[in-house]
């Protein structure tokens, strides 16, 4: 039987420089490629068909490329895999943290990997503006979690609440993240903290933040181009893993 599992990710390197998404998956019912409309996308890289198999999604993250929801012809189960032409990094070590919050980190408990899901689904709360997880979202990254991969942040205040955190998945020297909350201020940027120390280990490490925004910007976030990205991608991908199993 056909396998929807296409693994040989396109270069993004290859893209022409004013795209950040590189391809899209779509399926019928039955699980199997579709055909999409050429004029979408780089013509050449729409006929592709892929998933949210972990095999899948680890490729496209060492190839540069994240995976995101995407409807398109009004099939809503479609995914577009991204490389955008600037990338936010973190350097662990240059994270920004002022004063203020320096006082506020006081009021809360940080742990790890204690209750991924309700991370992942505070995340993707559907009130939230420009949301983009859903279920097929969360269960890939849940999945990945469980073997390893994926991580979360919880950050509890002092009644045992969760106030905030973050989630992603780390390979080798680069975390990925994918999505951060709060429900009390301040909260996402103690979980953000709280993960680049962990992080800081001299080796170079870096958190990809994927698309750069004004508050990222605001504790220290750079934008690397995206084939600049990718040249150094496969030296982070050989540093030992901080959080998860070999990857």
């Amino acid at each position: 039987m056909p396998s929807n599992q296409v693994h040989d990710f396109p270069d993004p390197t290859l893209a022409p420089a004013d795209i950040d998404l590189i391809a899209i998956s779509a399926f019928d019912s039955t699980g199997f490629p579709l055909e999409l409309n050429p004029q979408i996308v780089w013509p050449k890289l729409t006929k592709f068909g892929s998933n949210w198999d972990p095999d899948t999604l680890l490729t496209a993250y060492r190839a540069g490329l994240f995976p995101m929801p995407y409807e398109i012809d009004g099939n809503e189960s479609a995914i577009g895999w991204w490389s955008p032409k600037w990338r936010a990094i973190f350097y662990p070590d240059q994270i920004h943290i002022s004063t203020s919050l320096k006082s506020e980190m006081k009021k809360f408990t940080v742990t790890v990997d204690q209750n991924f899901e309700a991370v992942i689904r505070a995340c993707g709360n559907p009130e939230r503006e420009s949301g983009w997880i859903n279920e097929d979202v969360i269960s890939a990254f849940t999945t990945l979690h469980e073997i390893g991969v994926a991580h979360s942040i919880e950050v509890w205040d002092g009644d045992g609440s969760l106030a905030g955190g973050l989630y992603g998945l780390e390979l080798g020297g680069v975390f990925a993240g994918e999505s951060m909350f709060h429900v009390v201020k301040n909260a996402s940027k103690v979980a953000l903290v709280h993960l680049g120390g962990l992080l800081n280990d001299g080796q170079g490490r870096v958190i990809d933040t994927q698309w750069m925004t004004g508050h990222l910007e605001s504790m220290g976030a750079k934008t690397i181009d995206r084939g600049d990205y990718c040249q150094i991608l496969p030296s982070l991908l050989s540093i030992s893993p901080v959080l998860s199993v070999a990857s």
